[in-house]
């Protein structure tokens, strides 16, 4: 992968950014987004932000080799303490972390959101708690994709502030457009954790230290949500 050939995933995410945005890509790694999507004449301005020293030089290298220092700001910051405010951000991506990772950047860095920027997501597991953020901060979910890539299933969350919004539990923990579609892939996942989670609720009878009785019910739960979304 390279700024001119994106990986599948990030590909899926360069579709739902809009065209003529000004993003700020998160953890931007070497900033392979943000100058694809330059280069391709998609957006019309970028922030690269790393808060470490190793993606945060390879960010500048692939934005010098390029030629596109004018147009996309690689800044070294926490999270969304990237985003100035004269950068008009539209858009922010946070691809390929850990949902509850996702969720604390955006908490954290709120106040540096207006509230009108498109949020993509690309989560590495952990879309529960990233769903629930998105619902208490008045996000609705406009669109929701699952990929198969080396082996894993990733997810993409697309999402705009639209005030109030309300999810059942339920819907948090698969993904509301995932329940109405219920795509071959999304049963083939949700197949696999099925039998995740039968054998972590084996585990539990052999451990020789007793599990929590919530963490045995919260899993039985699971299971019982799974078993009838498979039908």
């Amino acid at each position: 992968m390279n700024e001119h050939t994106l990986s599948m995933r990030l590909e899926r995410v360069a579709a739902w950014v809009p065209v003529g945005a000004r993003l700020a890509d998160i953890g931007s790694d070497h900033a392979y987004l943000p100058v694809a999507l330059m280069g391709r004449g998609v957006i019309a301005g970028a922030v690269a932000g790393e808060v470490a020293a190793t993606p945060f030089h390879a960010a500048q290298r692939t934005v010098r080799a390029n030629d596109l220092e004018q147009c996309i700001r690689v800044r070294r910051a926490d999270g969304l303490a990237a985003i100035e405010p004269d950068d008009a951000i539209t858009a922010v991506s946070l691809c390929g972390m850990g949902g509850e990772t996702i969720r604390n950047i955006l908490d954290s860095g709120k106040a540096r959101l207006s509230g009108q920027e498109r949020l993509i997501l690309q989560p590495n597991g952990g879309e529960q708690p990233l769903r629930h953020w998105l619902m208490d901060n008045g996000y609705r979910i406009l669109h929701e994709e699952l990929l198969h890539e080396n082996r894993f299933y990733y997810e993409i969350i697309v999402a705009e502030r639209s005030g109030p919004v309300s999810y059942t539990d339920e819907q948090l923990y698969f993904g509301p457009l995932h329940l109405q579609a219920r795509t071959p892939m999304f049963v083939a996942k949700w197949q696999r954790l099925l039998c995740e989670k039968h054998k972590t609720l084996a585990g539990f009878a052999k451990a020789r230290q007793s599990v929590p009785q919530a963490k045995r019910q919260e899993i039985a739960q699971q299971i019982q949500w799974i078993t009838h979304v498979l039908g």
